[in-house]
């Protein structure tokens, strides 16, 4: 029987406050890479409730979703392990408070930035994948659906679940 084919689904966090982009820095396997803040969905969460979780486990923001940038399928290959993993990705515009100075960044995390577009672009190489741009030049263009396009089941994703 063939193996079960099984994406990885993430969520990401495209914040953007006048003119510039919030991104992180972080530690991966191919090194210090630039992300927006992402990462993967957890089991129960509904993909709003992931991204809010997400964006302040790593910027030490509070997020607040209004909108979906986009569902984005991607298919990474791992350099450092060879490993091939395909990604779907549902990438967030919304708002951003200013950083709790009590909360640590994520484990691996070294910082935030906040970059222009063209930064961004000229930084294309030190991407943690191409979604990074991808997702940022979609916000950047005026791409805005409703968060009701992504309907959750109430019975499984609760938004009781405490963090």
């Amino acid at each position: 029987m063939p193996e079960r084919w099984k994406p990885s689904v993430t969520v990401a966090a495209i914040i953007e406050r006048d003119g510039r982009y919030l991104l992180v820095e972080e530690h991966t396997p191919e090194g210090l890479k630039l992300n927006n803040p992402a990462g993967h969905l957890d089991p129960g969460e509904s993909p709003q409730q992931g991204v809010e979780r997400e964006a302040l486990e790593e910027t030490a923001c509070a997020f607040t979703p209004d909108r979906l940038v986009g569902v984005y399928l991607s298919r990474f290959q791992r350099p450092a392990s060879g490993e091939d993993v395909t990604y779907v990705r549902f990438a967030f515009g919304g708002t951003v408070g200013e950083p709790d100075p009590a909360r640590p960044l994520d484990d691996g995390i070294v910082r935030t930035l906040w970059m222009t577009l063209d930064e961004v672009r000229a930084s294309r190489e030190r991407h943690r994948s191409g979604l990074v741009l991808r997702c940022i030049e979609d916000h950047a263009a005026g791409v805005r659906l409703p968060l009701a396009a992504i309907t959750t089941d109430p019975t499984v994703y609760a938004p009781e679940i405490k963090r």
